[in-house]
């Protein structure tokens, strides 16, 4: 068997490049000539683009791992595990985890192979961990890819109301997110972040709590799970099972999940949003920022953060998804990503935000305006709803213990 091996890669069905596997395990990726050629190419990540503005379209090897944004398309830890037995292919092995999972993946990309052909029936031997994968493998692999490392779902609404996770794991709309193995009620505390988020006025997909026995088709070795699921309607998604293209911020700044947490900071990623976006995305920016220092969510890292391309070219905040408070499960002083000078939550200040501002020339105005409105809307929607949404009494009380030691929670942080 040769050892050259073709993927084609597909921006809205339509091949825009190839990945290559060549000897001694390197993959190479090359954009077609036809998309370089097009003035008007759909923009397939910033991290393609130089400081001008132009495409870039050399790109150096990658042995056994994937270039980063590519590497950033496949689940980690867990749910990597998880799909990769049911692929029957090697988790490490990412180029064969890319081509076994390429149907559905975030955004509006796809993997194909070269000759059109889909599934695990033609990775060579070194890609599969044993000879009964081989041989199961193609019809139960659950065929889709959802970056993290949470066990989800792609599932399907159906017309009566009910989530179907496919038969084939390809096409749905929303996410099902279960119950975490380690940590109690993670899906009933991400409900009622998100919920107090857009009572706040950020852009929150829907989201609600289901019983995970009402979900159809969902693995067997799945229903042992307590308590409910999350499910949170997909923005990369359209009702015409079109989809929108996504990239998250270890994408942007081709940084491999594993350096999620130290590679950049918030400030680069305000930056970021400053050059790529307007008013209303640096507002929303500044708003989930102090917000989750406020309910202390000590994970917001690259991964967290994404940008969306509404018309293909342009790319502006993504809609938020993943706001768990962190710190009733492991104890934490200090933010995921630096704010700018620092990580502590105690010193998320305005003289911080001001620093960020300055540095990721964000309208220092706009950023303390909407800094102190969401601290006010935060402490008027806590009161109301901690009663009365889904959270544990240990939870509510990690988040009051820990606004009491936050400054500008109670207005001397400025």
């Amino acid at each position: 068997m040769s050892d050259v091996v073709v993927l084609e890669v597909l921006l809205y069905g339509a091949q825009i490049g190839t990945l290559t596997r060549v000897a001694g395990d390197r993959t190479i990726f090359a954009f077609s000539e036809d998309y370089i050629a097009d003035e008007n190419r759909p923009t397939l990540g910033l991290s393609f683009k130089t400081a001008l503005g132009e495409l870039i379209t050399e790109f150096r090897p990658y042995q056994k791992r994937l270039m980063p944004y590519f590497s950033n398309l496949l689940p980690e830890g867990h749910m990597r595990t998880y799909l990769a037995e049911r692929a029957g292919v090697n988790p490490e092995r990412e180029f064969f985890l890319l081509q076994a999972l390429g149907a559905d993946l975030p955004g509006a990309i796809s993997i194909r192979q070269a000759d059109g052909a889909g599934g695990t029936a033609d990775l060579p031997d070194d890609s599969i961990d044993n000879e009964s994968d081989r041989t199961s493998s193609g019809s139960q692999a659950l065929r889709f890819s959802l970056a993290g490392v949470q066990l989800k779902f792609s599932a399907i609404q159906e017309a009566r109301g009910g989530l179907t996770i496919p038969a084939r794991g390809v096409g749905g709309s929303w996410i099902v997110k279960l119950q975490s193995q380690h940590f109690d009620h993670v899906p009933e505390n991400e409900y009622s972040m998100m919920t107090l988020a857009r009572m706040i006025g950020m852009d929150v997909p829907a989201i609600e709590l289901v019983p995970v026995e009402s979900i159809a088709n969902l693995p067997t070795e799945m229903l042992t799970t307590k308590g409910p699921a999350l499910a949170v309607e997909r923005f990369d998604r359209l009702p015409n099972n079109g989809a929108v293209h996504i990239e998250d911020f270890a994408q942007v700044f081709g940084v491999y999940p594993a350096d999620k947490y130290g590679q950049a900071s918030y400030m680069n990623i305000g930056k970021v949003i400053a050059a790529e976006g307007d008013t209303k995305d640096i507002a929303e920016f500044i708003r989930r920022l102090t917000f989750n220092t406020l309910i202390g969510n000590a994970d917001m890292h690259l991964k967290n953060w994404s940008v969306i391309y509404h018309d293909r070219r342009r790319a502006s905040l993504a809609p938020a998804y993943d706001f768990v408070s962190t710190i009733p499960y492991i104890p934490d002083e200090n933010a995921a990503l630096k704010f700018s000078r620092t990580k502590r939550f105690s010193e998320f200040s305005e003289d911080e935000l001001s620093h960020l501002a300055a540095r990721a020339r964000l309208p220092e105005r706009l950023v303390l305006d909407t800094a102190r409105e969401t601290i006010e809307l935060f402490h008027q929607n806590w009161a109301e709803q901690k009663a009365h949404l889904p959270l544990s009494s240990k939870v509510a009380e990690t988040i009051e213990h820990h606004l009491a030691k936050l400054p500008i929670a109670s207005g001397a942080g400025a």
